[in-house]
């Protein structure tokens, strides 16, 4: 697997990234896929809103968009993220940046694994999975703090 994270324009980087980008891969073997090449580009809602008009057909702001480019059933694709979007929901939520960036990109993932969110079901199960996995994350981020 082959994980990148590109800046669009941004001056916000991901503190510890590459123990992220090793989460965001436990995340695929959870759900017993097999990890494959994962680009996040992390960019503006100026950026991710054209994305949005263009390949959705969707004219408001979000948060994360992504493009599944599963290949002989590898979970691979690009994950656009707004840090604009995550820094207001962020806020709005009560939690980090950090916290609420780690959410945006598990939730993409899980969309490149197959799950929709289109439904209220669907949104409640990714839900459910998001928690999950922040605790995870956070729990092994403390850990290897303490060594």
């Amino acid at each position: 697997m082959n994980s990148r994270v590109y800046y669009d324009n941004v001056k916000y980087r991901i503190n510890r990234s590459k123990e992220t980008l090793e989460m965001l891969k436990k995340v695929i073997v959870g759900e017993m896929k097999e990890p494959g090449d994962l680009s996040f580009i992390i960019t503006d809602d100026k950026e991710l809103i054209k994305i949005n008009r263009e390949f959705l057909k969707h004219d408001y702001f979000t948060d994360v968009i992504a493009f599944a480019e599963n290949d002989g059933g590898k979970v691979s694709g690009e994950i656009y993220i707004s840090i604009d979007t995550v820094r207001r929901n962020a806020r709005n939520y009560k939690v980090s940046l950090t916290e609420e960036l780690f959410r945006v990109m598990v939730h993409g993932v899980l969309h490149l694994c197959g799950y929709k969110d289109g439904t209220e079901e669907g949104k409640k199960r990714m839900r459910i999975l998001e928690d999950w996995w922040i605790e995870k994350w956070k729990m092994e981020l403390w850990n290897s703090d303490m060594i």
